[in-house]
């Protein structure tokens, strides 16, 4: 991400420049408080009012936003925010009700991804069929596509099943609770290794990769109606 926003400023395409950033500020202040309300949300739901009681119940960003993981958003394209604080104890199902309340995170971002594609669909249509002004075509189009991809790789990000990710949450369902929790002791210490690893670039391009199989695999679904009926 952050490569890409060099080479818009070296190439002097300051107008993609804006639009990559605004989308990537939009994603920060407006669905990770969605991302961090879902799981929220999930836990009341299912009977756990810690989140309620600590605030977390809001769609408000600065009630979730992490400084860290918003930067991370900014410079590599995935991140985090501020871990929902659930205790599983008080939730309906134990552990399977935790795994839910994990996965009601990513979830939503795939659901605002995919309606950000459907958007960025109508536009093309809109540009093909009544000829949108290419200015207007370009700013809508790319902010859309930028706002989907984050979202994307936001998901696939917390799907990685170490803590404090929400994939370790899920692993509840799939590990004993003595390994679980044993785990669960070197959180900070895994998490140092997967800053480094992203570092390094080591994560990046399989993450990239799955990110991508999955855009393209939504972005088929959302452009097919309108493909079927010849406005494509």
């Amino acid at each position: 991400m952050l490569f890409d926003l060099m080479k818009y400023i070296r190439e002097g395409n300051f107008a993609m420049l804006f639009i990559q950033v605004a989308s990537l500020l939009f994603v920060v202040f407006c669905t990770m408080p969605v991302h961090e309300f879902a799981h929220a949300w999930t836990a009341v739901k299912l009977g756990d009012d810690t989140p309620r009681l600590s605030g977390r119940l809001t769609l408000r960003p600065m009630a979730h936003i992490d400084p860290i993981g918003a930067l991370m958003i900014l410079l590599v394209g995935f991140g985090y925010a501020k871990p929902v604080q659930v205790n599983i104890h008080n939730l309906k199902n134990g552990r399977k009700s935790f795994a839910l309340v994990a996965a009601a995170g990513p979830i939503s971002n795939l659901i605002m991804a995919l309606i950000f594609l459907f958007l960025s669909a109508i536009v093309s249509v809109l540009a093909v069929q009544v000829g949108l002004p290419s200015a207007v075509y370009t700013v809508l189009y790319y902010f859309l596509y930028f706002a989907a991809s984050v979202n994307i790789s936001l998901a696939v990000f917390n799907l990685i099943p170490i803590p404090p990710l929400d994939g370790s949450r899920i692993l509840t369902l799939l590990l004993p609770s003595k390994y679980y929790y044993t785990l669960m002791k070197y959180e900070r210490y895994i998490m140092l290794g997967m800053f480094l690893l992203i570092w390094m670039g080591v994560l990046n391009k399989p993450l990239a990769f799955l990110s991508s199989l999955i855009y393209n695999g939504f972005n088929w679904i959302v452009t097919l109606p309108f493909r079927l009926i010849g406005w494509l």
